[in-house]
């Protein structure tokens, strides 16, 4: 298991085919996808196979998204980290995106802004990426709000599979000018 990051409370770390149960109560609650496009998964083998393709992302791309566990017990508590965005989004192509997604009982509690943090820090820090990007429905206001924690701001919107969407974006303070 190779980790990534750490913080005061989490451990960001490779996925793998153990965390399926942990994606699958993830991202089989329909309230964790309503801004999402409501696609919620319907049995653990589709929760294994987006653990697998996110673990060809990190041998394809050298980066994908990562576990988010609790330190203190090891609990899995959803995703978060970067991807390489290679097909065309809002008029982008090969771009770092920031995502993160918990389990709804560990809302509230500030993880994902701390996720998202570290999730920015090794994208300038470790990767030295000149900017980073991310994308929410319009309607999503508090996940809006933990990008702007992070340093990111909405610079555009545009429509994504009819939905109202904002791009954002945040430079790294690392450039040189």
């Amino acid at each position: 298991m190779k980790v990534l990051a750490e913080t005061e409370r989490l451990l960001l770390r490779e996925l793998t085919s153990a965390d399926a149960a942990g994606m699958f109560e993830l991202d089989s609650d329909p309230e964790v996808h309503r801004f999402l496009g409501n696609r919620p998964v319907r049995t653990l083998a589709q929760s294994a196979a987006v653990i697998e393709f996110v673990r060809q992302q990190y041998q394809t791309n050298g980066i994908g998204r990562w576990a988010v566990e609790l330190r203190a017990t090891g609990e899995f508590l959803g995703w978060a980290g970067l991807k390489l965005v290679q097909e065309p989004l809002n008029g982008h192509v090969g771009f770092h995106d920031v995502g993160y997604r918990f389990i709804r009982r560990f809302w509230g509690r500030g993880f994902a802004t701390e996720a998202a943090r570290a999730s920015v820090a090794y994208g300038f820090k470790v990767l030295h990426l000149p900017a980073l990007y991310a994308t929410a429905d319009l309607r999503n206001l508090a996940s809006r709000a933990v990008l702007g924690k992070v340093g990111f701001r909405q610079v555009s919107e545009f429509d994504y599979e009819g939905v109202p969407t904002a791009w954002l974006e945040a430079r790294s303070p690392h450039r040189q000018a």
